[in-house]
C-alpha cells in the first residue's frame, strides 16, 4: 500500500461542559498499591456502529484485570461531536484517560490536548518497542504529525464502500455478480431498479463530516484543499469538484436517489427497501446482522477511467493521562485492544479494517477474510487510501461546518453545486484567514 502522509488538521469551538464531571483525569492520581485504578475510555461507537462489541471488549479486560476499572462514555457526532466534548473537558479541568481520535483531527489533537510522548508511555509500563513491533512504519506514520511526533496508535481504518441488495437487483433485471463500476452505471442501476420495481436506489451516508464528499472530489481530479504561497485555501471552487456533488444532487432530483438522514437511509436499506448505500465499510457488521437478505458490496465507484480515490476512515487511541498510574493502565488497556484476537472482535463487529501487521496473511482475521467475501474487497480497497483531510487553523471546524451545509443546499436542490462551491469557498477562504 502506498500510503500518503496525512494532512489533517482541524480546530474545534467551545460548547456546554455540562454532563462531562464523570471524567477521570482531574486532581490527584490513584497510583497506591492494591488500589484499583480507574480509567475513563471515550468512544463514537453507537449501537448501530460497535457499541455492543465495544462494551464487551471493557466488560472482559475488566475481568482480566482486576486492578484496573475502565469506564467506557459513547460520543455522539462522530469524531466532531467527540473532539468539541473534549475540548470542553479540557476547559473544565477534566479529561479522560483513552480517547477514539478521529484521523481528521490529529493536528488539531496534538496541538490542543496535552499528552506525553506515546512512545515514553509504553516504554514505562515496560513495552518500548509496542508501536514499532505492532505496526508496520507506513501505519504507525498515520498517527504522526508531520515532525514525527507518534500522538497515538492507529486503531480503526476505514474505507466508504458501495452495498447492494441483490434480491432488488434481480428483481429489477440486473445480475447481482456484476455491480457499478462506476458512477454512470450507478445511475444507470438506480433508474432499472425505480422503472421496474418502484423501490428506492440510492443513499449517500450524511453524517456531521464530508467524508465520501471528499472521495467524490478526489475521485474525479479535484481537492478539497490546496496551498497557495504557503497559504492553505479551499480547492473545492472547481468543475471536477461541482461534478461529483451535482452527480448526487442530480439523483436525488430525479427520483432515484434520497436525500434523507443517516437513519432513514440505512433503515430503508437494511428493511430491504433501498437497492444501493454509500457508506463506511465500518457499518458492515450492523447491515449484515440487520437485513434479511444477503448483503453485498463493491469498491466505491469510479467516474469513467479515473483513479479511485478514497480517504483513510476511522480513528486512532490516543493516551491524555498524566496520572503515571492512569498512564500504565491506559497502556494496558490499548495493547489488550489492539490484540490480533481482539482487532478480530472489533472488526467482526463493527466491519473495521485491521491496523496491526499481518491480520491479512495469518491467524483470527485471516479466517474472517476468507470467510466473507465483503471483508476481503473492503481490504483491497486500501491502495486507493488518501489522506483524510479538514482545514487547518482556528476556524477550521466553521469551515467545514460551512461545506456539510453546502451540501445540503447542493442536494435539495437550492442551488447548483457550481454555485454553491463558489459560495462555500468564498466563505471559507475568509475564515482559514482569520
Amino acid at each position: 500500500m502506498n500510503w500518503k502522509k496525512m494532512i489533517i488538521c482541524a480546530s474545534v469551538g467551545l460548547i456546554a461542559v455540562a454532563g462531562l464531571a464523570g471524567c477521570s483525569n482531574s486532581g490527584s492520581g490513584t497510583g497506591d498499591t492494591g488500589k484499583v485504578v480507574e480509567i475513563e475510555y471515550w468512544h463514537v461507537a453507537s449501537d448501530s456502529f460497535g457499541g455492543q462489541t465495544l462494551r464487551e471488549l471493557v466488560d472482559d479486560f475488566n475481568k482480566s484485570h482486576p486492578n484496573i476499572k475502565v469506564k467506557e462514555k459513547f460520543n455522539p457526532d462522530m469524531y466532531k461531536g467527540l473532539t468539541q466534548n473534549l475540548q470542553a473537558a479540557v476547559a473544565s479541568g477534566q479529561t479522560p484517560d483513552v480517547v477514539q481520535m478521529g484521523w481528521d483531527f490529529l493536528n488539531y489533537a496534538d496541538e490542543n490536548f496535552k499528552h506525553d510522548d506515546i512512545n515514553k508511555i509504553f516504554a514505562t509500563a515496560g513495552d518500548p518497542n509496542f508501536i514499532k513491533d505492532t505496526f508496520e512504519p507506513n501505519i504507525a506514520k498515520l498517527a504522526q504529525t508531520a515532525d514525527g511526533t507518534q500522538v497515538g496508535v492507529p486503531y480503526s481504518l476505514s474505507v466508504p464502500v458501495l452495498y447492494y441488495n441483490p434480491d432488488i437487483f434481480k428483481a429489477a433485471g440486473l445480475d447481482p455478480s456484476k455491480p457499478p463500476k462506476t458512477w454512470q452505471e450507478v445511475r444507470e442501476y438506480a433508474q432499472q431498479i425505480k422503472d421496474k420495481t418502484g423501490a428506492s436506489a440510492f443513499f449517500m451516508q450524511e453524517y456531521a463530516d464530508t467524508w465520501t464528499n471528499q472521495a467524490l472530489v478526489e475521485s474525479n481530479g479535484g481537492t478539497m484543499l490546496k496551498q497557495e504561497n504557503g497559504k492553505w485555501k479551499a480547492g473545492f471552487d472547481t468543475p471536477e469538484a461541482a461534478e461529483g456533488y451535482q452527480f448526487i444532487a442530480d439523483m436525488v432530483r430525479d427520483g432515484i436517489g434520497l436525500h434523507a438522514t443517516n437513519e432513514e437511509g440505512f433503515q430503508a436499506f437494511t428493511s430491504g427497501k433501498l437497492a444501493m448505500v454509500c457508506t463506511t465499510i465500518g457499518k458492515r457488521a450492523n447491515f449484515e446482522k440487520s437485513s434479511n437478505f444477503k448483503v453485498m458490496t463493491t469498491a466505491f465507484p469510479a467516474f469513467g477511467n479515473k483513479p479511485v480515490k478514497v480517504p483513510a476512515g476511522g480513528n486512532f487511541l490516543m493516551i491524555l493521562s498524566k496520572d503515571p498510574a492512569k498512564q500504565k493502565a491506559a497502556a494496558e488497556f490499548v495493547k489488550y485492544l489492539e490484540s490480533a484476537d481482539n482487532l478480530t472482535k472489533w472488526d467482526t463487529g463493527t466491519g473495521y479494517l485491521p491496523p496491526r501487521k499481518k491480520m491479512d496473511a495469518e491467524g483470527p482475521y485471516k479466517k474472517l477474510m476468507d470467510e466473507n467475501e465483503n471483508v476481503k474487497k473492503a481490504m483491497e480497497m486500501l491502495p486507493n487510501v488518501t489522506p483524510w483531510i479538514s482545514f487547518p487553523g482556528q476556524n477550521g471546524l466553521q469551515a467545514e461546518q460551512v461545506l456539510i451545509d453546502t451540501r445540503d443546499v447542493v442536494l435539495n436542490g437550492s442551488k447548483s453545486a457550481r454555485e454553491a462551491l463558489h459560495d462555500a469557498a468564498v466563505k471559507i477562504n475568509e475564515l482559514l484567514e482569520g
